[in-house]
């Protein structure tokens, strides 16, 4: 079978592509460049490409020239055996034609030696001239794609210029290569450029600029038409050409209507470069009207600052992103020093968080406070932190003090009305003690609590009228009391030793008493929490104080259990510092030893 298809007749040069599929594998495998094979020629390694501008890349890589297999090339005695049956099988119709050759067998090694492979040369070096062949050259890294990238951001650019001019009314002459006397040129600093056909008296007209530079002495120097203008180093070539088409507008604010404020401030940028007075009026009143987002304030506010277009009427835009205060309003403000009685001395930024405070603390509908007092809770945190306490931009310590003495006093009156037998007051004390707790909340987040403590742990009528008023409608103040205990126990209130023993002496016998009503109306209690900041108060106190306390307590838990508050751990505490480690041996402190002393000489 070998002998007849080496007899088979080759196909003619000029029809390569009706080669016989076995044929060119057996050809393309046995005749690799460089082993009796002809080698490409350069003719056939770089087509011509029929049509349309040469993309520049590198083509990639070709097959060898077809001129090889014109004649059959003979066979070099230097041919391994492996390859002359892998062929003679090949043609024979008993391999697959994308096979690859068959490897020469060795029964006694599992792989060639040093010596083999020295031997039998011949068989490895075609197989690796081939690979070599076979694999195309890597494309350069950088300089094919950027004229592609560049390419292709051009078309992009032309597409959206054509869509933009597209979109004209009828009778519009912007770009009207017939009627324009001017073709301009706008170039970008990344190299995109595009030309418009224009005119000149409408540029004059609307432009100041352009009125300076296309003058008619200007004009009288250019004997050709049209007259040839570029314009480089454009921000944004195709936020210019809009600008030049509004200058053809009749109505510009009905064409910036459907734009958004990112590409109006482009636009208005153009405008006040170029003085075209119309645009930046019209881009004015855009911004003047029209709603933002919320990240588009910054963009306006250092656009509008650094074009400086006060005279223009920048400033009524400005007042929407920037609230200005009275120069009188910041002096008295620095120089008073004083407190606050509810913003009567407060400007600015104090003087609005003053009435959102009081609204809430007055509102009636529970849902709608709690929702406010979260949105304004965040609202004195953010501006705390972003201003610092600035004039004018945060609330004072005598301020949110002022607010905290009317809870309470308010707190008071009810207390006493309700102990008097007026029972229509019970049900209006969770109210004043609600507001007092979310003005703990305040103090504490500012580290500003010490002196309410200290207030709350000397209210001992308060604390004596408790007791008459049921527990369903008083368990609220008791809640106050939980979160001065918390901020003790973790650190966040820091006050003396005999302001911690009065707030336990005035509060901790109403506060056992409200807690198993606590733990059950209180939605999101976190008993634990009030638990453990319990028991760290207790032990902030010296062992005769924690032993009466805990002692008290062990009685009560007894005979109340999920009613009392489980601080046994700090009962632990208490145990082990006031026996165990007694009566153990004291550990010796290391002493210093000095091993040596240097001596300057």
């Amino acid at each position: 079978m070998a002998a007849s298809s080496r007899s088979r007749p080759l196909p003619k040069p000029s029809s390569p592509s009706h080669l016989d599929l076995l044929d060119l594998a057996s050809s393309w495998c046995c005749t690799p460049h460089g082993l009796g094979g002809h080698a490409p020629s350069s003719s056939a390694s770089s087509p011509a490409r029929a049509g349309g501008d040469p993309i520049p890349m590198d083509p990639p890589p070709q097959p060898p020239a077809s001129s090889s297999y014109a004649t059959p090339p003979p066979y070099p005695p230097s041919y391994p055996s492996s390859y002359t049956k892998f062929n003679s099988a090949l043609n024979a119709g008993l391999l697959n034609p994308m096979s690859p050759p068959p490897l020469p067998l060795d029964k006694t090694r599992s792989s060639p030696t040093l010596f083999d492979m020295m031997a039998n040369e011949q068989d490895y070096h075609p197989r690796t001239a081939a690979a070599i062949h076979s694999i195309p050259a890597p494309p350069q890294p950088h300089h094919p794609l950027q004229p592609v990238r560049s390419m292709d951001r051009q078309m992009l650019l032309q597409d959206r210029i054509a869509e933009l001019i597209g979109s004209c009314s009828p009778g519009n002459q912007f770009n009207d290569a017939d009627s324009s006397d001017v073709r301009l040129t706008l170039s970008s600093k990344d190299g995109l450029s595009i030309t418009l056909c224009v005119h000149r008296h409408i540029l004059v007209a609307h432009s100041r600029f352009f009125a300076a530079k296309l003058s008619d002495r200007w004009s009288k120097q250019q004997r050709t038409l049209p007259h040839i203008v570029e314009i480089s180093d454009c921000d944004d070539v195709e936020v210019y050409a809009e600008t030049l088409r509004l200058m053809y507008c009749k109505d510009l604010r009905r064409r910036l209507m459907r734009e958004d404020v990112n590409k109006v401030l482009g636009i208005l940028k153009v405008s006040a470069a170029i003085v075209f007075d119309a645009g930046v009026l019209s881009c004015l009143e855009y911004l003047e009207a029209a709603p933002w987002a919320e990240d588009d304030d910054e963009k306006v506010a250092a656009l509008l600052t650094e074009l400086r277009l006060e005279n223009s009427g920048a400033g009524d835009v400005l007042k929407r992103v920037s609230l200005e205060l009275a120069p009188s309003a910041v002096v008295e403000e620095a120089e008073v020093g004083g407190s606050c009685n509810g913003g009567g001395n407060a400007g600015g930024g104090e003087e609005v968080l003053l009435r959102l405070l009081q609204v809430v603390l007055e509102g009636k509908d529970e849902k709608a406070r709690r929702e406010m007092k979260g949105l304004v809770s965040k609202m004195l945190r953010e501006n705390s932190t972003s201003r610092g306490g600035a004039i004018g931009g945060d609330l004072r310590k005598e301020s949110l003090y002022s607010a905290c003495n009317g809870c309470l006093s308010l707190l008071r009156e009810q207390f006493e009305r309700a102990a008097g037998g007026h029972q229509s007051e019970v049900a209006q004390i969770a109210r004043p003690a609600d507001n007092l707790h979310w003005m703990l909340d305040i103090l504490v987040e500012r580290q500003i609590a010490e002196e309410f403590l200290r207030i709350w742990a000397m209210q001992t009528e308060l604390a004596e009228m408790h007791r008459k008023v049921p527990a369903i409608h008083r368990y609220e103040v008791s809640r106050v009391t939980a979160r001065l205990f918390v901020g003790v126990g973790k650190g966040q209130i820091l006050v003396s030793k005999e302001a911690r023993c009065q707030l336990l002496s005035t509060w901790l016998e109403p506060f056992y008493e409200d807690f198993g009503w606590m733990r059950r109306a209180c939605k999101g209690l976190d008993r634990h929490l009030i638990e453990d900041g319990l028991a760290n108060t207790i032990l902030t106190l010296p062992l005769p104080m924690q032993q009466e306390i805990l002692l008290a307590w062990f009685n009560r838990f007894l005979n109340s259990g999920e009613d009392c508050p489980n601080i046994q751990r700090g009962f632990e505490v208490w145990w082990r510092r006031a026996f165990w480690k007694r009566n153990a041996e004291p550990e010796q402190p290391p002493r210093l030893r000095i091993t040596a002393i240097c001596e300057n000489s």
